[in-house]
């Protein structure tokens, strides 16, 4: 079923309206002031501005440290306005919910349950896309109808993080290009080594939905594959001859689990203590993307044995990975003018002038800086984008996951592994259900089909 976070009457009962170059309420002297976007905005001009803003994250590992240390930089230049940030745990479902009433905050990363079709009921408008993709990268991702709600913190590519010194000591001096090659090596890891060999961090649940981000660009190595191609494909999730496409990223799990190289019980893994595990050795390698590396890099004394990989799917002779955006930077367009000032200032200081991508390895946001070191094993890989879905199909890709339940979170990754797990259902059975869930919600919303 489509997921909508609030009814229509909720929706209809929005008290603040936006207008089109950017979204307007009262200040706290009723006034009504209009919000610029982040293009037009002038620092100089609000250097008198008094606010106090708070900003939700799921970082909690830093957010009284390397984030509190941002929001002391940032008060020195604009010394009227005070910058808190709150740590969620449970991040995705407890904001959801709290989105609801408005009162929440000023600045969050806009939850992946978030429709593209929804984003203006809870966000301010930060420019037109035409505009802002001129200046940063990935804001296709939260544009909607024309208008950007969100600008991603930074990007990252799709691969996979992996210890370097155990991979060697298990022999291997070759990274892996198809999904057979790495599920032999993750058998040599086991053979020769004493570390985990995938570990899938299973209970953490988000870490489990990172594996749909591979079924576009990785598995295809086609920038209109995910958005359009998709879309309008018959039974996606059927095995091919070449090895790629969605099925071969989902039997490269299920194989992995089966064969039990992966945690002896994943079902109490933990993601905090992942961190030091693989920088120590005793994790091999995770399927996440390179936003990652920092953090593993950061969870132990041997940060120079992380490296990151492309997803080992090859496709007419060439891997690919997507470049694509972090959490998205998105204002609370319930708040005060003030506040929403405040919070766009802030949002633009983190895009253009704070070390924050330095410090956490990622793509800026910025177009035209250079990229990270985590992706220097990525010079024969072709990066690419998703590109934009056409005209009248803005949703439709959130539409048809969300309503067939596939590709849409950790869940349906999360069949994977159990199915694999207890044996109880086959892989080709398991793709079998996933075609009619996605033929069913092609069908729900009269998508013409490709023979």
């Amino acid at each position: 079923m489509k997921r909508k976070i609030l009814s229509a009457v909720l929706a209809a009962a929005m008290a603040i309206s936006l207008t089109a170059c950017g979204g307007g309420s009262k200040d706290s002297s009723g006034t009504s002031v209009e919000v610029p976007t982040i293009d037009k905005l002038k620092g100089e001009d609000y250097k008198d501005l008094s606010a106090e803003i708070k900003i939700l994250t799921n970082r909690t590992d830093i957010v009284d440290t390397v984030y509190k240390g941002y929001a002391e930089t940032f008060m020195k230049k604009y010394p009227n306005i005070k910058v808190t940030y709150e740590g969620m745990t449970d991040y995705e479902e407890s904001l959801i919910l709290r989105l609801q009433n408005g009162d929440w905050g000023d600045i969050c990363f806009i939850p992946s349950g978030v429709e593209k079709s929804e984003m203006g009921e809870y966000f301010t408008p930060l420019g037109d896309y035409e505009t802002l993709d001129k200046i940063y990268n990935f804001v296709s991702e939260k544009t909607y109808d024309g208008t950007v709600y969100g600008v991603p913190n930074g990007g990252t590519a799709g691969g996979v993080a992996y210890n370097k010194r155990i991979w060697k000591e298990a022999g291997i001096s070759e990274l892996p290009k198809t999904p057979d090659e790495f599920l032999e090596d993750l058998k040599l890891i086991k053979e020769k080594t004493d570390a985990i060999p995938l570990y899938t961090n299973f209970a953490a649940k988000f870490p489990m939905g990172a594996w749909n981000d591979y079924v576009g660009i990785a598995s295809n190595a086609d920038a209109d594959y995910k958005n359009n191609k998709l879309l309008h494909q018959k039974d996606p999730f059927t095995k091919n001859s070449e090895m790629s496409g969605p099925y071969a990223v989902f039997y490269t799990l299920y194989q992995a689990v089966a064969d039990k190289l992966v945690e002896e019980d994943p079902a109490s893994s933990d993601w905090e203590s992942s961190k030091g595990m693989i920088n120590k050795g005793e994790i091999a390698t995770m399927v996440l993307g390179s936003w990652c590396v920092q953090q593993f890099k950061d969870g132990g004394d041997h940060p120079e044995d992380i490296g990151y990989m492309p997803f080992p799917i090859t496709v007419e002779g060439k891997q690919a990975a997507a470049s694509g955006g972090n959490y998205a930077y998105a204002i609370n367009n319930k708040a005060s003018s003030e506040n929403q000032v405040a919070a766009m200032l802030y949002v633009k200081w983190m895009l253009e002038e704070s070390p924050i991508f330095s410090d956490e390895g990622s793509i800026p946001a910025l177009k035209g800086e250079p990229l990270p070191d985590s992706l220097s094993e990525f010079k024969e890989v072709e990066l690419l984008v998703d590109n934009p879905p056409q005209a009248g199909e803005e949703s439709l890709y959130d539409d048809i996951r969300m309503n067939a339940e596939v590709l849409s979170g950790d869940y349906p990754v999360s069949e994977v592994l159990e199915a694999a797990l207890y044996g109880d259902k086959s892989m080709d059975d398991l793709m079998a259900e996933w075609n009619q869930k996605w033929t069913d919600a092609q069908s729900s919303f009269a998508v013409e089909v490709a023979e």
